[in-house]
């Protein structure tokens, strides 16, 4: 009775000790501004900040088909699974075992053991039928041993959790990116597709001139020349359309539909740009990947307590009861009872240094974790950042560039006139019908830039809540 009292109380004391230490997170390593303030409106949901219909129908198939994200779902319920496990470490193990033996001994043995005189002249022979429920080696967790592990194992948890957020949301950035390099390609292939056509046309004058005689060789060399560098360029394009298309499938992770919702140009795209930043401080409950490494930092932490507590002397408890009787009609008289009790404690005395390297081992990972957590800290304010200067300079550009295409094509226009007229060179026209193609394609490259930043900034955001 005592030492059932002994260990009720024992029982009692599980929770009274705690060997992890209190786990301070560092402060942030950035500045409590950005560099750039630009007001504007709260970052959306997805749908709202990529409204265009085709490309919401390949991020809502990329978020069923995209094999990363597949596999961060898998790690989620992987390390669901594994707190099951840890937690049932913590929890009674207790087994309902059953057994019937049968012997038979020599008639001296038999007398010798017990006077047993059954059976004949040369010995005897008797069973024993049992049932006991039994309760093996449970440890009472007195210095938090277990309590430790079952927080790393649930802070690992939420740290997959979190990883699966960061892990879509990237997946749904990186389809918006190739969407609009998809995009970009199409519309550079359209561009040099026209300028082709258009300096074929030109071609086909200066040939006219030149046998009118009203043009030299030269002029009609430049002009064939330039045919064959657009040419040249449409080769470029299609190949570059026909890569930005696998990255495209690549990103989804499944072969494009055929019935997409027609696609939106560069120019039209209603991509929202103006996002509102939050303060740096915001940024530390809304960055998936910040949350997830302040988990991993937490779950390194609880493994110091366990390298701890396995300093300390560990109280385990194994125990049974059941019945045990020569027939089994008679098993569960009250008499047949039986019942086992064995408490007992183990002490490290000697592990050839294994706790002190268990235990120096965690407070590095720690180390490593608190690292981790603050350069991820110091990742997103540098892509929020660099997300508002984007921001804050493509408006002015995009304009810039669209007055210098205007410009560009009047001059065109007027050196075709000038050169039809005889007043100016071939070179002249050359020259202008260059810088039209340069200015456009660079318009092309200013607005791709300007959406693939937007995308960039909804990201480094943490997309909505």
């Amino acid at each position: 009775m005592t030492m059932r009292v002994l260990t009720l109380g024992l029982l009692l004391t599980t929770t009274a000790c705690s060997m992890t230490p209190k786990l301070t997170l560092p402060t942030p390593p950035v500045a409590a501004t950005y560099p750039v303030e630009i007001d504007g409106e709260a970052v959306p949901e997805w749908q709202a900040m990529f409204a265009d219909a085709r490309l919401q129908t390949l991020i809502t198939l990329a978020l069923s088909e995209n094999r990363d994200l597949r596999m961060a779902a898998l790690n989620a319920e992987a390390a669901r699974a594994q707190i099951r496990v840890q937690r049932a470490q913590g929890l009674p193990s207790v087994n309902l075992d059953t057994a019937y033996t049968r012997q038979r001994q020599p008639v001296g043995v038999a007398r010798a053991g017990g006077g047993l005189n059954t059976g004949d002249a040369a010995g005897a022979s008797f069973g024993q039928v049992t049932v006991q429920a039994a309760l093996t080696n449970f440890e009472i967790d007195l210095f938090g041993r277990l309590r430790a592990q079952n927080a790393a194992a649930t802070e690992r948890y939420l740290a997959s959790r979190e990883g699966q957020r960061a892990v879509r949301l990237t997946v749904i950035g990186a389809v918006a990116d190739t969407y609009l390099a998809e995009r970009l390609a199409e519309e550079q292939l359209q561009l040099t597709e026209a300028t082709l056509a258009e300096w074929q046309a030109s071609l086909t004058l200066a040939r006219q001139l030149h046998d009118a005689g009203q043009s030299s060789g030269l002029d009609l060399a430049q002009a064939e020349g330039q045919v064959r560098q657009a040419q040249a360029d449409v080769a470029q394009r299609q190949r570059e359309r026909q890569q930005a298309t696998n990255g495209l499938v690549a990103a989804v992770g499944a072969p494009i539909p055929a019935d997409l919702p027609p696609p939106i140009s560069l120019g039209a795209q209603p991509i929202r740009t103006a996002l509102a930043a939050y303060t740096p401080s915001d940024l530390l409950t809304r960055r998936p990947d910040i949350m997830q490494a302040e988990h991993e930092l937490s779950a390194a932490n609880a493994d110091i307590g366990a390298a701890r507590a396995a300093f300390f002397p560990r109280l385990s408890l194994t125990g049974a009861f059941g019945f045990a009787s020569a027939a089994l009609q008679t098993l569960f008289q009250s008499g047949n009872q039986s019942w086992s009790y064995a408490p007992a404690v183990s002490v490290p005395i000697f592990r050839g240094g294994e706790l002190k390297a268990t235990l120096d081992l965690s407070r590095i990972r720690t180390s490593i974790a608190v690292a981790n957590y603050e350069k991820t800290i110091q990742t997103a304010f540098r892509e929020v950042s660099d997300g508002l200067a984007a921001r804050a300079t493509f408006s002015t550009q995009r304009t810039a560039q669209s007055e210098a295409v205007q410009q560009a094509e009047r001059r065109l226009a007027l050196a075709r006139l000038a050169y039809r007229a005889g007043v100016t060179s071939r070179l002249e026209l050359l020259d202008a019908q260059r810088t039209v193609y340069a200015a456009r394609q660079t318009m092309l490259s200013v607005r791709h830039a300007e959406l693939t930043s937007a995308t960039a900034l909804y990201r480094a955001l943490g997309g909505a809540s």
